[in-house]
């Protein structure tokens, strides 16, 4: 697998090795001694989550606050969406910064998004179908959203406002001010 830090400290792009032949294709999709060397974070994930959307769906922008927080790696299997991190930590120089990477069946790019970030995702296909793997358990006491649109971040989707589909937890989201934040 090939690791690429992000512009945010601790977002990586990991893109694995897919060996494929006229039967289809075999990849390693984690490797935790790899990706510790070459992260430089130790890892222990909890649990596995599979999310399939449609076209429109934007999930997020989602996090657990204090010890409940969640670092996740997360991956397309089928269709394709925008996934975006943005940096919770007031002690980060990128505090309030976001990243974008477009993940699909095709690319078969990984994101890799450390705990003190807030995560959503747009599908840009017919349909997507999204894994992620987290290092804590889900604790609705913890969620927190903040507002997809929220000028301050300033995240640029790559569709018209009219196309979203969001549940009414997302589109009550807080600004970026307004969210409990990370030391």
């Amino acid at each position: 697998m090939q690791y690429f830090a992000t512009s945010l400290p601790g977002v990586w792009v990991i893109e694995p090795r897919v060996f494929a032949d006229g039967r289809g294709y075999f990849m390693e999709t984690f490797k935790q001694a790899e990706f510790e060397a070459q992260t430089g974070r130790q890892i222990a994930f909890v649990q596995d989550n599979e999310s399939r959307s449609t076209r429109g769906v934007l999930r997020g922008l989602h996090y657990q606050r204090g010890d409940k927080s969640q670092a996740k790696l997360v991956r397309v299997v089928e269709g394709r969406v925008l996934d975006v991190a943005v940096d919770l930590r007031r002690s980060s120089p990128t505090f309030g910064q976001y990243v974008a990477v477009e993940l699909s069946d095709e690319n078969k790019r990984q994101l890799f998004i450390p705990r003190g970030m807030a995560h959503g995702f747009l599908v840009l296909s017919p349909t997507a179908t999204f894994i992620y793997k987290v290092d804590n358990v889900y604790a609705p006491e913890a969620e927190c959203s903040i507002r997809y649109d929220d000028p301050t971040v300033g995240i640029d989707w790559p569709m018209d406002k009219s196309e979203l589909n969001l549940s009414r937890k997302d589109t009550d989201g807080v600004t970026l001010e307004q969210a409990v934040t990370f030391d």
